[in-house]
């Protein structure tokens, strides 16, 4: 999710994680499908590519979570 969210533009491409993350294309779109069916990012496709945001207003709420 940081990596997504210092992003330019706020917005990362698939092709944009696997590296950072170490971890093939296909494990990396697996986790952002449930990172998004979860509220916490949003998904956009564009051609070939699947490009994500991080939905701020979940992760405020997940943050309130976690410091109850």
């Amino acid at each position: 999710m940081s990596l997504i969210a210092s992003s330019e533009g706020g917005e990362a491409c698939i092709c944009d994680l696997t590296a950072p993350v170490g971890l093939a294309q296909p494990t990396v779109s697996h986790h952002m499908r449930l990172l998004v069916e979860a509220g916490l990012a949003s998904r956009e496709q564009r051609g070939r590519w699947a490009y994500y945001r991080v939905e701020p207003a979940a992760l405020a709420r997940a943050a309130g979570f976690l410091r109850a």
